[in-house]
């Protein structure tokens, strides 16, 4: 799968904004959906998570959608499978992030086209993590 064609100056520009909303954060620690959110938490990002089937993770609280944050969101980072994206794509654009990152492996043509058109930057088949870890540390 090929991954978005930002450049690094670009995805170094995306890294500085510092709210983040996580669709699908796991609470198991062994999880990408976890460990990645935790290691933004650690490196100064505000993340929320969004999943509907628990309370709080990492003492944050969980809301059901993205559309159930108070303010506004920079980054909503998805770890969800692509054939679920279309699901949760709309609620993304109500949200009015500045970016929809979907993690490594996530990948959905018509929805990363819905976003953009409705003025989302688009980053997909990239991890967070590595790429904070590739170009600011």
């Amino acid at each position: 799968m090929n991954q978005d064609s930002h450049s690094d100056e670009k995805i170094i520009d995306v890294l500085s904004l510092k709210t983040v909303a996580v669709i699908g954060m796991s609470k198991h620690s062994s999880k990408a959906a976890h460990y990645v959110p935790k290691y933004l938490i650690d490196n100064g990002y505000d993340v929320t998570p969004v999943n509907p089937t628990t309370d709080k993770i990492l003492n944050r609280r969980c809301y059901e959608s993205v559309t159930d944050i108070d303010g506004p969101v920079d980054i909503i980072d998805v770890f969800r499978p692509s054939d679920q994206i279309s699901l949760i794509i709309r609620d993304c654009i109500e949200k009015k992030p500045q970016v929809l990152w979907l993690q490594e492996g996530i990948h959905d043509f018509e929805s990363e086209e819905l976003a953009r058109k409705s003025g989302i930057i688009v980053i997909f088949n990239r991890c967070m993590l590595a790429e904070h870890q590739r170009l600011l540390t």
